[in-house]
């Protein structure tokens, strides 16, 4: 039976790998060992072939890549838990970074990161969110391609130039709510997030790879900068469990996990989340498992996580906690109380007085049931535990399979440069704008036009039906092509562009 050894209790305490994907929590202060415990189950993961998603926000993860430097104390801590195939070795890791600086850059697009979690990356309130789920819908129903910022801007301003007819057929829109949306995604951009929006967009499938040996690949998003924009880290990691909600096929239960993913700073994801943001989020990993995925929270409290979800999380590793404030006070109480019961442990007492190195454990057994908490003694990485070097981080990013896939931004024809387009044959085919009643004619058949690119109805005889041709041309493939959306906003498989 495959199995991860975690430490030792009274006995070595495992997580067993068809249990993988019931997901869990490693928690405690800071400087308890939460990050060695993660290294353990990363390590572990990718040893019996399974791939391991994970953010590094403090640098240190990267000792993932590198051997361990064995020492005295490290042999002591394995002869005490009995790692009788103990040995250092590096694990096979990818680097990823979203602005391209410390590894692959991350990209997706406009599209495909929906407008529900674009509404909560520009802090949009509900009228202006009404707003951005009406453009997108106007988008997708066009099959228009937002692959970056600068296409939202062009949509927008195509919304704000056809407020009316867009508020007939959506609801209304006012210029208010469009300039509001305007200003954000220009502040979006000064902050740096222009960098996660483009192409080549991240590919599913090169996060769920194994090495030459079997070895399940760990990637390791460099996260020390961008979690300086909580924003921006909570919806990146939120459209990668949409993409794979979404898009992954149903596995039912599996003797391992196809894919496992380590989200750190777990409370970033659920602070000031509306609450039909959190249900989904909820809907998402409790149904996620069925995919073959197992998501892990990591936090200093256990309840950073919504009760809803917490109630999901099978496996779970805590560390000390300091009861030093009514709000450490209460993150006891929770531990405590979410723990399967040992009557020879009072947990509200020991989790205080863990050391360094020290958690309470709990783990899914045969049929899902969950083993009695246990004080365990946690086991040594096999990797380096601390950061690599620059030049070590060099070295491996060099050796990355994916070499040359992602690192040069690539700009295809998209809503920008259809719209633009459109615009610039609607000016060429209508004559100059002139006064008193002419004027007006003119200025509705440019609404007729628009109401034309819009709608696709039919066409009117003369300037309207050359425009058209042009048109047609140009946009062909993308009219009429409408896109399917899923529960957090991201783009069901079937309807991919």
């Amino acid at each position: 039976m495959e199995q991860i050894l975690i430490g030792k209790g009274e006995a070595q305490v495992n997580l067993l790998a068809r249990y993988g994907n019931r997901h869990g929590l490693v928690a405690g202060a800071t400087g308890t060992g939460k990050t060695v415990s993660l290294m353990v189950l990363a390590e572990g993961f990718s040893r019996m072939g399974v791939p391991v998603f994970m953010a590094d926000v403090k640098g240190d993860v990267s000792g993932l890549a590198m051997p361990g430097a064995p020492s005295d104390k490290v042999h002591q801590r394995v002869a005490e838990i009995g790692m009788t195939d103990y040995v250092a070795e590096a694990n096979p890791v990818i680097f990823w970074d979203l602005f391209g600086k410390l590894g692959h850059p991350v990209r997706t697009t406009v599209s495909e990161v929906g407008p529900t979690l674009m509404g909560r990356l520009l802090e949009l309130n509900d009228t202006q969110s009404g707003v951005l789920e009406i453009a997108f819908r106007v988008a997708d129903d066009q099959g228009l391609l937002l692959l970056d910022l600068e296409d939202l801007r062009s949509l927008l301003a195509f919304i704000a130039e056809s407020r009316k007819e867009v508020s007939a057929r959506y609801g209304l829109v006012s210029a208010q709510s469009v300039g509001a949306i305007q200003r954000a995604v220009l502040g979006l951009e000064n902050a740096g997030a222009a960098a996660f929006f483009g192409e080549p967009a991240l590919e599913l499938g090169d996060l769920m790879r194994t090495d030459l040996s079997g070895r399940g690949i760990i990637s390791i998003l460099a996260a020390d900068q961008l979690i300086l924009s909580p924003r921006l880290y909570s919806t990146l990691l939120l459209w990668l469990v949409s993409e794979l909600f979404e898009n992954l096929p149903e596995v039912g239960d599996l003797t391992r996990p196809k894919l496992v993913l380590f989200i750190d700073e777990a409370h970033l994801l659920f602070d000031d989340a509306p609450k039909a943001l959190r249900d989904k989020v909820e809907q998402a990993v409790r149904l996620i498992r069925s995919k073959g995925v197992g998501i892990y929270f990591c936090s200093q409290f256990p309840d950073d996580v919504p009760n809803e979800i917490l109630g999901q999380l099978g496996n779970r590793i805590q560390h000390a906690l300091r009861a030093y404030t009514p709000r450490d006070q209460k993150a006891v109480r929770t531990a405590a109380e979410t723990f399967a019961s040992n009557p020879k442990l009072n947990v509200a007492e020991v989790i205080s007085r863990l050391a360094v190195g020290e958690a309470l454990v709990s783990t899914l057994q045969e049929k899902g049931v969950p083993a009695p908490v246990e004080r365990t003694l946690i086991c040594p990485p096999r990797c380096r535990m601390g950061p690599i070097t620059p030049e070590e981080s060099a070295m491996v990013r060099s050796r990355s399979p994916l070499s040359g896939k992602y690192d040069t931004p690539v700009n295809r024809e998209s809503a920008h440069e259809i719209l633009t387009r459109r615009a610039q044959e609607l000016a060429a085919a209508t004559p100059e704008a002139v006064g008193g009643k002419q004027g007006a004619k003119v200025a509705e058949q440019e609404r007729s036009v628009i109401g034309d690119l819009l709608w696709g109805t039919k066409r009117r005889q003369g300037m309207v039906e050359t425009l058209a041709k042009q048109a047609a041309r140009t946009a062909g493939s993308q009219l009429g092509r409408q896109i399917l959306r899923g529960i957090l906003g991201g783009i069901l498989g079937g309807s991919r562009r």
